[in-house]
């Protein structure tokens, strides 16, 4: 069974040795809970999602702060929306996966609405509302540099760093028709992977056009704007989406898959050999048209090599990005080791707010998005996820009595209004060894007891379960009621004096 699981889990931190003790720990809980009832599976997530407990939230929470703190070193301001969208903003571009992976469903007023499966058609939606739709104009100082972090929805088959509903990190550039957008895109995530310890041997981003494939698909009668015979599809959009699956599946398949939209085999081969191009000059050789698509990738490296992030960025013409409105450039991020799903991946959009506002609206833009499921997955992978203890709080205070219950919640109070985080136990324990017990499982730095002594004199004994004497002996003050905010001092007066 432990080999067994091993191959399910797929997952470095589950050896077969831990999973056995696993086995064996469950075995023991089973034993002396045999008494419990089944529970109900209204009581579980649904599936595909997930619960997060406070040290979970914990973890979260660094990482959307990491997003955060790269994004405000490029300069860009956070937005949000709601998480309920209009359906009509994703059925766009029907053939495409996501839009049988909507949660979608009429409300009680009879709307068509969706729980939102990505963010950039919101984005598009938000930006045209500041745009005058008759002449195009954008009624706010361009370029836009804008970032989220959206829950997003969709029903697909969930798997290692795949889920139902997840969070994305979403950094899009609105009004730069040329690569410097792109090429701070890609600096800021370099940056955010830097801060984190994922270097350039653990992660890279590939790089491509899909301009640069609109000119080979064209060259085999696949031109962008034909219809597809059968029913209607744009033939360029859904070989986008075939050759998207080329990791997956293999070049057979998406043989296959070209066949069905009426590509020949012959074309298929030679288009296949264009996406195995080494280098974006092999790929102009093989094109033998001088095109501008070509020019914007080789400047795009230029750039990157300037701006020290070239050792992440790797040229691979196979990367199509399965999202019909990419209209230009477009990358992914990926795990060196093979191990893991795309980690990132973003390009450029110059049409979707042409699409949804008119031919005015023709404003170039550029973003991506970042999961954060994958990244997760890496990070424990690379043992790079901060080890959070206890609660996190600065103090714990404990009334002797509930006649000092009173007292202790000013103290507590008076302790917040200094900066710090206080957790005021609700029960008083007379016991002090229960109190620090309690201070220390909360990871507390310190514990405050409320006795009657001391209140009697005006102060409270205040102990640092954190800082050690040389003599490796606690340190513990008297802090003045009226003084709190001078407990910092009093500690380290104690400390120096105890090691003197």
């Amino acid at each position: 069974m432990k080999t067994r699981l091993a191959k399910e889990f797929n997952d470095s931190n589950w050896s077969e040795k831990k999973i056995e003790k696993e086995l064996d720990r469950l075995v023991e809980v089973g034993n002396s809970a045999s008494d419990e009832i089944a529970r109900p599976t209204y009581l579980d997530p649904p599936s595909g999602t997930r619960d997060f407990y406070p040290q979970d939230m914990r973890v979260r929470s660094w990482l959307f702060d990491k997003f955060r703190e790269s994004a405000s070193h490029f300069g860009f301001q956070e937005y949000d929306a709601p998480v309920l969208e209009n359906v009509q903003l994703y059925e766009r571009k029907a053939g495409e996966e996501i839009v049988d992976q909507m949660y979608n469903f009429v409300d009680k007023e009879g709307y068509h609405v969706t729980l939102r499966p990505e963010m950039t058609p919101t984005l598009a939606r938000m930006v045209l509302q500041k745009t005058n739709l008759q002449t195009g104009e954008v009624r706010v100082p361009l370029p836009l540099k804008w970032f989220s972090i959206p829950q997003c929805w969709r029903f697909e088959t969930t798997q290692r760093g795949r889920k139902r509903e997840h969070y994305q990190w979403n950094m899009d550039i609105v009004g730069v028709n040329h690569v410097h957008a792109e090429l701070e895109l890609l600096a800021a995530a370099c940056f955010f992977f830097r801060k984190l310890g994922i270097g350039p041997e653990v992660v890279g981003i590939k790089v491509n056009s899909r301009a640069v494939l609109e000119v080979v698909l064209a060259k085999h009668g696949v031109e962008k704007g034909k219809k597809n015979e059968a029913d209607g599809g744009d033939l360029f959009a859904m070989a986008c989406i075939i050759i998207d699956k080329l990791d997956k599946i293999g070049g057979d398949e998406v043989t296959k898959l070209l066949a069905n939209i009426g590509v020949s085999t012959d074309s298929a081969a030679e288009i296949l050999k264009a996406l195995e191009a080494p280098s974006v000059e092999e790929l102009a050789n093989l094109i033998g048209t001088d095109c501008e698509a070509i020019h914007e990738v080789k400047r795009l490296f230029e750039l990157a090599e300037e701006y020290g992030i070239s050792d992440y960025l790797v040229f691979d013409a196979s990367v199509v990005r399965g999202l019909a409105y990419y209209t230009g450039i477009v990358w992914e991020a990926f795990d060196r080791r093979g191990e893991l799903r795309a980690i990132m991946g973003g390009g450029r959009y110059d049409r979707l707010l042409e699409l949804y506002g008119g031919e005015k609206c023709q404003i170039p833009c550029v973003g991506f998005g970042f999961g954060d499921c994958v990244i997760m997955e890496l990070l424990k992978d690379c043992d790079k996820l901060p080890k959070f203890t206890g609660s996190g709080v600065d103090y714990v205070v404990c009334a002797f009595s509930p006649d000092l219950y009173g007292k202790a919640a000013n103290i507590s109070m008076k302790l917040r209004m200094t900066g710090a985080t206080v957790d005021l136990m609700p029960t008083p324990k007379k016991k002090v060894a229960a109190s620090f017990k309690h201070a220390d499982l909360a990871g507390a730095r310190r514990m405050v007891f409320v006795a009657p002594d001391e209140i009697a004199k005006g102060v409270v004994r205040i102990k640092d379960l954190r800082t050690k004497t040389k003599n490796d002996e606690a340190i513990q003050v008297d802090c003045p009621l009226d003084a709190l905010h001078t407990v910092d001092d009093l500690i380290a007066k104690a400390l120096a004096d105890a090691n003197s």
